[in-house]
């Protein structure tokens, strides 16, 4: 495979997708006229496979088209998706009916063997999305509308796990040479990555990288929308000022990645209105902690990651509280464990950052060895997260009061992820959403010992803490709610008295529109048309 240049125009589907979006209904299914959205944000998808690449912003798009078994309503209650109900047989199978009379973009029907050949597919270990199929041995078909899931052991969040395995055809990704998930990492180009074909409520018509995605109604749905939206353009828009400037001039009618710094001003334009709520995101910064010498450093011949006095050292070095008010302008939760308010397992009481202490971080760094700290390269990306880039700069002169001298290396998303996840890396920020909304997700696959499959598949620090993992696997199984909810919250706590990771705050997530926009504000940051409205006062 050639690789992907991520800049040229690719053509997406096939003539009858192409056909078929071109014949767009004048009304929606309410009977009201139907209307198109332009949406805005910051940064672009990374692919089209929905198997490659566990990124909050690909899921976001790629769920308009592909579905999975199961979905949230605008309440995060599970519902029927391409299963119409289900039924645990015994603690270890699950039978899941699907629903007849679906078909594909293309007009193929779907059937028990797309669910089949998914399973083996998103289990693929070059993707990252193993975590949403977690604990699930083998999917067998029964007839062609009919499937059992085995599982290993119990799986107490099954059905929020698989809303994100979405479901491919079979016949088409074999009649593409698309049977094997996308290696982006090593910028792998496939026709699934640049082409969709999909069961949901809209058709991805075209792919333009960093330009826009255009997407019609999939007027052959199973489904009912409560919105009126039939045609949906994203535009990526990295500059803030322009992101605004394309929402004030009215080329957009929403954006999702408003700059904290022109949030109060667009709260009081009389023609827009701004939706804010919390998102199930935590921003982080990761670490080397498994090299034996440190990369892109002055230290020679060991890793001082490897210390918990010089993780815990960056940590207190780190002014929480600061970044809140100056660069987030409130719009952020300062926080110390790896997961948000909202998930299940997080407690406030634990989650109280200690205050800056640059003294206490000094005599650390002086008593792991490093009374004049040392070198090492911070890579950010400067196009994911609300102001990202500036978090980085803060962070770094932080650092440099305690005797850090660390370089910042920012960089386009698409760039960093796949520099990431080859460990070229010393030091990196990320940020983790919580789409299945329990703490085993972020747990699994942020610091978990990286195996096979979820395990550690965003380990990228390579942690390794048997009594972690112990109570990880735990989790996995356990059926008692107060157990497991005990087992999650003790996980969480000692990966944040190890200092393993260095997390800095929640993210605050406003949305901006036209007034005569109406949409549900999504905690996991994923806007969705089907539930969206244009038009009125």
């Amino acid at each position: 495979m050639k690789p992907h240049s991520f800049r040229s125009f690719r053509p997406t589907l096939h003539a009858l997708a192409l056909a078929s979006a071109l014949a767009v209904s004048a009304l929606s299914p309410l009977g009201v006229a139907a209307e198109p959205l332009r949406w805005g944000a910051q940064n672009d998808i990374l692919t089209m496979d929905p198997h490659s690449q566990n990124h909050a912003t690909t899921n976001a798009i790629m769920m308009h088209t592909y579905e999975g078994l199961t979905r949230y309503d605008k309440d995060y209650k599970v519902e029927p998706g391409l299963a119409t109900s289900w039924q645990q047989i015994s603690p270890t199978q699950w039978r899941f009916n699907l629903r007849k009379g679906v078909t594909f973009n293309d007009g193929s029907p779907f059937t028990a063997d797309d669910v089949v050949f998914s399973f083996e597919r998103i289990r693929q270990p070059q993707g990252t999305m193993q975590v949403y199929v977690t604990g699930i041995k083998e999917v067998r078909k029964i007839d062609d509308h009919t499937v059992d899931m085995i599982l290993d052991s119990p799986v107490p969040i099954l059905l929020r796990n698989i809303i994100d395995f979405r479901i491919m055809s079979k016949a088409w990704s074999v009649k593409n040479k698309s049977e094997k998930v996308q290696d982006y990492k090593a910028r792998e180009d496939t026709f699934a990555s640049r082409n969709t074909n999909g069961t949901g409520p809209y058709i991805i018509n075209g792919w333009s990288p960093d330009q826009r995605i255009v997407m019609s109604d999939n007027t052959k749905w199973w489904g009912k929308k409560s919105g009126n939206v039939d045609r949906v353009t994203y535009t990526p828009i990295k500059a803030d000022a322009t992101r605004v400037a394309a929402l004030l001039s009215g080329e957009v009618d929403m954006v999702t990645d408003l700059p904290t710094q022109d949030v109060a001003r667009l709260k009081q334009n009389p023609g827009l209105k701004v939706l804010e709520g919390a998102e199930v995101r935590t921003i982080f910064i990761g670490l080397d902690q498994h090299s034996n010498e440190l990369q892109f450093s002055d230290v020679k011949g060991k890793n001082p990651f490897k210390d918990v006095r010089v993780r815990q050292a960056l940590n207190l070095a780190v002014d929480r509280a600061a970044i809140q008010r100056t660069i987030m302008r409130g719009l952020s939760v300062p926080g110390m464990l790896m997961v948000a308010p909202g998930v299940n397992g997080y407690t406030k009481e634990a989650d109280k950052p200690a205050a800056a202490n640059v003294d206490a971080a000094k005599k650390l760094l002086a008593d792991a060895g490093y009374p004049n700290g040392f070198e090492f390269t911070l890579d950010c990306p400067n196009n994911r997260y609300v102001n990202d880039e500036e978090i980085c700069q803060a962070i770094v002169g932080m650092w440099a009061r305690a005797g850090l001298k660390v370089k910042l290396n920012a960089m386009p998303f698409a760039t960093f992820v796949p520099k990431i996840q080859k460990h070229d890396t010393s030091a990196y920020m990320l940020g983790w959403g919580v789409a299945t909304y329990d703490a085993l997700y972020s747990l699994q696959s942020l610091v978990r010992t990286k195996t096979t499959g979820a395990d550690g598949n965003f380990n990228l620090g390579r942690i390794s803490d048997p009594k972690l993992d112990a109570l990880i696997d735990a989790a996995k199984s356990e059926t008692d709610v107060a157990k497991r909810d005990a087992l999650l919250k003790e996980g969480l706590k000692l990966t944040m008295d190890n200092a393993y990771y260095v997390p800095i705050h929640h993210q605050i997530r406003p949305w901006a529109m036209k007034k005569n926009v109406t949409t549900v504000h999504r905690s996991d940051d994923r806007p969705e048309a089907r539930f969206t409205s244009v038009g009125g006062s």
